[in-house]
Order: C-alpha cells, then structure tokens, then sequence
C-alpha cells in the first residue's frame, strides 16, 4: 500500500518545565493512499496538532513524519512552501474565504496566484462546481451563502489543484446539522468518486463515522 502519510514517534511539547505539556508522546500514524480517515479526541488531546504537523503548519517536533513521499524534518521554507501549495489542500472550521471575490474567484485563487497548475482550468472549474453543487452560486459573495455553501466553497478550493491529500481541521465545526450532513456527503463523494485521500480530525462519532478508518488520540497516543 502506498502511504500518503507516515508519521512514526511524534512527540509535540509545548511550554517548558514546570508548565511543560506533552501533548503527543509518541505518536504513529499511516494513512494510505486513497484513505478516508477520521483522527478523534476530545478538546485538547492534540489531534488538531497532529494534523498542523503533517501540513507542515507546526515543523517543532520530534519524531519523523512523511507526507506525499517527502520527510518533513529537514526541509528548506521554499520545499515546505512547495509540498503545500502542491500536494496538501487544507480546510479548516472557518471557512477562510475572500469576502469581495465571488465563488469562482474564491476557488480559482490557488490558480490565479500561480500556486498550482491545471489543464483546462475553465473545465475543472465547471465540474467542481457541479460536484459541490454551487454551479447557480458561482457569481454570489461569501456573505450571500450559508454557512454549508462557504465550506463547500472551501473545500472546492481545496480540491481544484488536485492535491494528493485533504487536511479538514473540524470541517463541520460550525455548521447545524442538516449542513454537516451535505459537507460529509460531499467528502465521502470525493473520496469514492476521485480517490481522494482525506484526513480530518473531529470530535463527533457521527462525522467520523463517514471515514472508512477511525483512530482515536488520547494521552499522546493514537490508536
């Protein structure tokens, strides 16, 4: 199986001393290629850290952590920078967009800054708007959507350079129910669909549910 991700004893402290906090002590973790996984914790236990390292968001560890084929430790700012903008789509709880740019504007930006690369992308454009059903929203503003359309705005701008891996830090965070439930769909849908691999962290059953592999960090570890 080729692995997407290869984590392999990672620690994570923050703070020093008397106040030191060992949030990961240890930690593996591999996903393969084409993986839906789901990381669950409660607050606190360090899950959102473990997916900030393997972006490459957080580089003070110890430990070895492989994303894509490429050893993170080690790495200059510009091949960090590179390994991101090329190889990881990220999507986070709020939704990041630009507010005085429109839907298509908002997913072509990774294009339009010349941080990825695409055939076609007129062509892919039309069809990520199908897939996240926004095609009749593609002209709206950020402020004219629902909280559900932004992320699936963001989560459209995560995909459109076909990355090889999606990072969701608690997609559905701050969205109700009905939201959550077409947000999941459409990851479960890309994942089926196009062979994505995603890795999300979150603390409710019912999201994890959507993964095809569960793990569970508690006390440093994940299992």
């Amino acid at each position: 199986m080729e692995l997407i991700v290869n984590a392999q004893n990672v620690t994570k402290i923050f703070g020093k001393d008397e106040n030191e906090n060992r949030v990961l002590d240890g930690a593996n973790l591999q996903i393969g290629k084409g993986d839906f996984v789901s990381l669950m914790g409660a607050s606190g236990s360090g899950k959102s850290t473990m997916l900030y390292l393997i972006g490459g968001l957080d580089t003070d560890f110890t430990g070895d952590i492989e994303v894509c084929g490429k050893q993170i430790r080690g790495m200059s700012d510009k091949e960090m920078s590179d390994l991101r903008l090329n190889k990881i789509g990220f999507v986070f709880q709020f939704y990041n967009l630009v507010q005085n740019l429109s839907v298509e504007e908002n997913i072509m930006l990774p294009i339009k800054m010349g941080a990825r690369k695409i055939d076609s992308p007129e062509d892919k454009l039309k069809e990520i708007l199908e897939v996240t059903g926004l095609s009749d929203k593609r002209k709206s503003l950020p402020a004219q959507l629902s909280g559900g359309q932004q992320q699936r705005v963001s989560i459209a701008r995560a995909v459109i350079g076909k990355p090889q891996i999606i990072l969701a830090d608690e997609p559905t965070g701050n969205l109700d129910s009905h939201a959550t439930t077409e947000v999941m769909n459409l990851f479960k849908r890309l994942n089926e669909n196009d062979g994505l691999t995603i890795l999300q962290v979150t603390h409710s059953p019912e999201c994890a549910s959507f993964g095809n592999k569960i793990f569970k960090i508690e006390d440093g570890h994940i299992s």
